[in-house]
């Protein structure tokens, strides 16, 4: 099997992780040190810099967005493994707490050493990600414009 197919397999079971809202699953292949790097000012923006910080990151994005779906429509793998870069190009969709509709397109970059996450950057909209967190809060769900997590 090649490896690209491999790497394309595990990122896409992540994902699937994240769309059901397995924390422990979704941060299994993490190092205990990872780089994750949201944009924009909001709730799920910022950086954090180990695994816990990037777990209770998780957490948080479920109970604001917990009807979040993320479809994957493209990964890219380039590299060996010893220094793996992933892009994958996805969209995401919920229903927001007033019943509209929230939808984003967005990439992440990832970096693996021996199919560890070492680093985890994303690029969305990130002013449809702070409305859709403004509505939240509006409909009562206070944690939606809470300070980011940041390690």
């Amino acid at each position: 099997m090649p490896y690209s197919y491999i790497v394309k397999k595990e990122i896409r079971k992540t994902f699937d992780h994240v769309n059901n809202h397995r924390w422990d699953d979704a941060v299994k292949a993490v190092a205990p040190h990872v780089h994750h790097r949201v944009s924009g000012a909001h709730a799920l923006a910022g950086e954090r810099h180990d695994k816990e910080a990037l777990r209770r990151w998780f957490e948080r994005l479920g109970r604001v967005q917990p009807t979040l779906h993320i479809t994957v429509n493209n990964i890219w793998v380039k590299g060996w493994p010893w220094n793996t870069t992933v892009f994958v190009q996805w969209d995401g969709t919920a229903t927001l707490l007033d019943g509209d509709a929230y939808v984003n397109r967005g990439l992440h970059v990832f970096t693996l050493r021996w199919g560890r996450v070492y680093a985890l950057e994303e690029f969305q909209d990130s002013q449809e990600a702070a409305r859709g967190l403004a509505v939240q809060a509006a409909a009562g769900l206070k944690e939606a414009v809470a300070e980011p997590i940041v390690s």
